[in-house]
Order: structure tokens, then sequence, then C-alpha cells
């Protein structure tokens, strides 16, 4: 994937900077409220129960939440498994869900270097 594409204004003698239309789609989906959080506690802790992801994830609020698993079993990021024998509903990441790994590893690693709480943060 091409992170940006240019082009040469002649008339201007600069550059013209356009997000790739992939990136940019990419960090809407990731950089809306609780999706990448979701993905994160399905990376760190496995297949979860609502209730579980509920409890982890405790300001997304139940409607919300179910509108963020749908979106991301929409978009081929998780799967919602249900076991025949009993009412067990659980939420797993796909392959394309797992390769987001490298991605949140990266991402935890600059804020540990580089994001200073605020305050207000801490509410």
């Amino acid at each position: 994937m091409q992170m940006m594409s240019s082009q040469t204004k002649p008339e201007e003698g600069g550059v013209d900077f356009a997000l790739c239309p992939r990136f940019e789609q990419t960090f809407s989906f990731l950089g809306k409220k609780w999706n990448g959080l979701i993905i994160d506690v399905l990376l760190q802790e496995g297949p979860q129960r609502f209730k579980d992801l509920a409890h982890k994830i405790p300001r997304c609020s139940d409607r919300v939440l179910v509108e963020r698993l749908k979106e991301l079993e929409y978009n081929g990021v998780i799967v919602r498994q249900t076991f025949p024998d009993n009412s067990l509903i659980e939420y797993e990441l796909t392959q394309k869900g797992e390769e987001f790994k490298d991605i949140m590893a990266a991402v935890h690693a600059w804020s540990d270097k580089w994001y200073c709480p605020t305050e207000a943060d801490q509410k």
C-alpha cells in the first residue's frame, strides 16, 4: 500500500500531497471510537463474550459496543461464534483481524514513549 501519492503542480512549482484512499479508509476505520480498543482486547485476551468485552471497555455503552462489533464483523475483522450446545456467543479475531497485531504493538510502543497523560485523561 502506498501511503501518499503526489503530483507536481507546474504552475506553482510545488507538490500536491493526497492520501491514498486505502490509507485514509484504514485510519478512518481504526480511528472510529472503540474499534481499536476492541481489536486490542481481542488481540491481548483472545475470544471474548459480549459481557467480558463490555466489562473490559466500561466507558463504551452496550448499544455502541453492539454497533462496533457488527461493523467489525461486517468488515471481516472479527467473527461471531455461536455454540449450538448452549447460548454461548463469543467474538474472535479473524486472520484479517490478527494482522493488526504488529500495528497495535507499534502504537503501544509509540504511546509509551511519547504520550504524557494529562489530568483530564485520568478521569
